[in-house]
């Protein structure tokens, strides 16, 4: 196994956020973090000579193709079925089982959702916090030369409408036995069914996070939770916004007694 310092360096360059990896695991906390910087890339492979490479899905989104033999499901067959235009030529990389990533440039004009799910057997990397092995970690290669391309509108559109679909479905085997409703079970819906119409977005929210407060929820984990129920919603707040509430709302839960825990 080679050290693979020199690699992360050149991706991060390219202005991509770098994250060493053993394995599929992180070996550094960086959610909601800065990019690493080059001195920094250099620490951590000094400290971790054999660390293997990520990138974080912020810039970028990856369209993840796999074959699963024990369910006999093939993502390759699914994306045959989109039209050609959807997947321009891109940079892409097969993966350790034989699957492949097509990566994606996230858009200025239209905000793409991560989806697991998207296809039988294909999955939407997208979440700032997300990240993806990279070539040359052991078992990847790049298949292409392509510079990463941005991604069609065509594309966002199919996605987000999939993704609206598959939060209104309701599978059989999903249903229990009914039990009686209470305001944890409105807000556990709100959080993972998003935000709803688009006048109530900010109304909803503020209650939102108001109710986790309330019943002493950690305020990094109300935030987490805030910032899952926007991306659940098909016409998401911007993150500004959304901050600004947060804090409007952790500062009001303040002057009711709360506190802030062990930060």
């Amino acid at each position: 196994m080679k050290n693979l310092v020199n690699y992360a360096l050149a991706y991060q360059a390219k202005g991509l956020s770098v994250l060493p990896i053993a394995g599929k695991h992180p070996l550094i906390k960086f959610a909601d973090r800065d990019p690493l910087t080059a001195d920094e890339i250099k620490a951590i492979w000094q400290k971790h000579p054999f660390a293997q490479i990520a990138l974080r899905t912020d810039k970028f989104f990856v369209v993840d193709i796999d074959r699963n033999h024990e369910d006999n499901v093939d993502g390759f067959d699914s994306i045959k079925q989109l039209p050609a235009d959807y997947f321009p030529g891109t940079l892409a990389q097969e993966t350790k089982h034989g699957g492949q990533q097509l990566f994606f440039l996230k858009r200025d004009d239209m905000r793409v959702n991560q989806l697991i799910g998207y296809l039988p057997g294909v999955d939407i990397k997208a979440h700032p916090n997300n990240y993806v092995v990279v070539a040359p970690s052991t078992g990847y290669r790049w298949l292409t030369q392509h510079a990463i391309v941005t991604a069609p509108k065509s594309l966002i559109v199919h996605i987000n409408q999939m993704r609206a679909s598959n939060r209104r479905s309701s599978p059989d085997d999903l249903v229990i036995k009914p039990r009686g409703r209470n305001a944890t079970t409105d807000l556990l819906e709100t959080i993972a069914n998003g935000l709803g119409d688009k006048g109530l977005r900010n109304k909803t929210l503020a209650g939102m996070i108001g109710a986790l407060l309330f019943r002493g929820v950690d305020p990094k984990a109300a935030y987490q939770l805030a910032m899952m129920c926007n991306e659940n919603t098909p016409a998401p707040l911007p993150e500004e916004e959304v901050n600004r509430t947060f804090q409007s709302m952790l500062k009001r839960d303040m002057r009711n007694g709360g506190d802030l825990g062990d930060g």
